[in-house]
């Protein structure tokens, strides 16, 4: 049954009746009667800026409304979306609309999800639906003049519930509730401060997000362990070991501005262990850039550290980051430091130079280390080379 049809059947029938609209219900009214004429539009320079503002905020609302409701039903109807096409016919639309005077053309999830729910599956739709409303303009404007916009409201509200992913929701919960708190904060802030507000929000919460996860992004001190080939987290593997002196700190993140100083302040954290470390080596492969406030960190950090008698070590780190730093020409960081192609080469160097092997550490594998703590024993030992 065309349940949504049916509705505004009834709904015009009803308001007819008991004339809804003589005791103060609201009602479409008559639409304007005629093709709408094709219209060359005419800016005034001093209109300019003003369209401009507007035009960025509905670029805005246009964008994210087109890309995640096409997202939401692809995935429902398993087909593929391309996001550069659906920009390219929302151009075209826009376009041919202000040919005609008309609005500004969007995706809607509201009336997408009327029309999935009554059955729809393609573009023929709009197609259809389009030539109905040209139908009604030019033929019979007043045919809905009666329907009731409470029966409008109902019908976006019902269909508009199809959009609410429950299951997707207790899905972000179990999964990563950060993520869980951001959908909430934007759904109410679309629901309270309108729409546009509400993206500005939610695209503000995101960004604060990533840029929190950057200036404190994971890190571990890593270990080896007889039978497990690579390097392990110390803090999930508490029977890891590693060659005396010899600290191994990953960064997962880039060296930039925000998270410098982290970077600097656990690497000074490691080195006030005691024992002192020979080296502490940075596991560099997750470093994909490094700015220039980073590079002044790590001058500083180099000197430092060669005051305490600790060598600080680059491994994996790419090629493309290491021209940077040699590009900004810091002597501290290009002569102190030592470069390695991998961590196994790292451990070579090491074991020659100081004729350790991999065994009891002397160094706490509690992560992160308070200062002047008590070194910690551990596993047998391990080849590293293998």
């Amino acid at each position: 049954m065309p349940a949504v049809l049916v509705a505004v059947i009834v709904g015009i029938g009803a308001s007819t009746y008991l004339d809804l609209p003589g005791k103060g219900v609201k009602v479409v009214g008559d639409l304007p009667q005629g093709f709408p004429p094709f219209t060359l539009p005419l800016v005034s320079v001093g209109d300019i800026g003003l369209l401009v503002v507007g035009a960025l905020g509905i670029t805005l609302v246009a964008l994210a409304d087109t890309i995640s409701t096409a997202s939401a039903y692809a995935r429902r109807t398993k087909q593929p979306v391309d996001g550069n096409q659906e920009m390219v016919g929302i151009g075209a639309a826009n376009v041919l609309a202000g040919l005609f005077q008309g609005f500004a053309v969007s995706t809607s999830g509201s009336r997408t999800a009327v029309a999935f729910k009554a059955g729809a599956r393609s573009q023929i739709t709009g197609v259809v639906g389009a030539l109905a409303i040209l139908l009604l303009l030019v033929v019979a404007p007043n045919l809905l003049s009666n329907l009731p916009q409470p029966v409008l409201g109902a019908i976006v509200i019902l269909a508009a519930f199809s959009l609410a992913e429950v299951p997707a929701a207790r899905k972000l919960w179990s999964q990563r509730r950060t993520e869980f708190w951001l959908s909430i904060a934007a759904t109410l802030a679309v629901a309270v401060m309108g729409v546009l507000p509400g993206i500005g929000v939610a695209v503000g919460l995101s960004i604060l997000n990533v840029f929190r996860r950057a200036w404190w992004p994971y890190q571990a001190v890593l270990g080896r362990e007889k039978g497990h080939p690579g390097y392990h987290d110390m803090t999930h593997r508490p029977r890891l070991t590693s060659m005396p002196g010899l600290i191994i700190f990953r960064f997962d993140a880039p060296l930039f501005f925000a998270n410098a100083r982290t970077f600097g302040e656990q690497i000074t954290r490691l080195a006030a262990t005691e024992p002192a470390p020979k080296w502490i080596l940075v596991a560099a492969e997750p470093i994909s850039d490094i700015d220039t406030t980073a590079a002044d960190m790590l001058a500083s950090l180099v000197a430092d550290l060669d005051e305490r008698g600790t060598k600080l070590a680059f491994a994996e780190l790419k090629s493309v980051v290491r021209g940077k730093l040699e590009a900004y020409a810091l002597d501290g960081v290009t002569d102190n430091v030592l470069y390695f192609p991998t961590l196994n080469a790292a451990g070579k160097a090491y074991r020659a130079q100081f004729g350790t092997d991999w065994g009891d550490t002397d160094f706490p594998a509690v992560w992160p280390p308070p200062p002047g703590s008590v070194p910690a024993t551990s596993a047998s030992p391990t080849d590293p080379d293998e």
